[in-house]
């Protein structure tokens, strides 16, 4: 099967969905990317909007579920997909879909603080303010930008 790869710059416009399929969990929510342009008077008009469905499987379920809400700036990578169906009426409708391999806060938009899952801890990071020894998953989670909000 031919896969297009797609990303999407945008917010999420509604409160991300949990649920099970089957025997696996997803996780899915909206994103609407608005575009803007200049005019020749030099304003900005708004332009038109691009709406996504996003479905999140696999190890995107725990992070994504436990880190985004509605409103959140995202970056989405994954491949898209249109989804037909009927509506109650009985006429055929299609949605454009995006199943994604990678999803993340945007950083220009927002602040965000990384929790490290302990798989990553193979080799120990040595941190010099403890006298050579390595650094603790508290001593990371303790560190922190003065004075600028973190969000998860």
């Amino acid at each position: 099967m031919f896969e297009t790869p797609f990303t999407i710059v945008g917010n999420i416009v509604n409160h991300p969905v949990h649920k099970s399929v089957g025997d696996q969990e997803l996780v899915k929510f909206r994103v609407a990317s608005n575009s803007r342009r200049r005019n020749t008077d030099g304003t900005w008009e708004a332009g038109d909007s691009l709406f996504v469905t996003v479905n999140c499987w696999g190890r995107l379920v725990a992070g994504t579920s436990a880190a985004l809400v509605k409103g959140d700036p995202v970056i989405v990578v994954g491949h898209v997909y249109t989804s037909e169906y009927e509506d109650r009426e009985g006429n055929r409708r299609s949605s454009t879909e995006v199943r994604a391999t990678s999803v993340g806060p945007d950083l220009a938009r927002t602040l965000a603080r990384i929790d490290r899952t302990k798989q990553q801890s193979e080799q120990p990071a040595v941190d010099d303010e403890h006298d050579g020894q390595a650094a603790t998953d508290d001593d990371v989670a303790d560190q922190s930008v003065e004075g600028l909000p973190l969000t998860a």
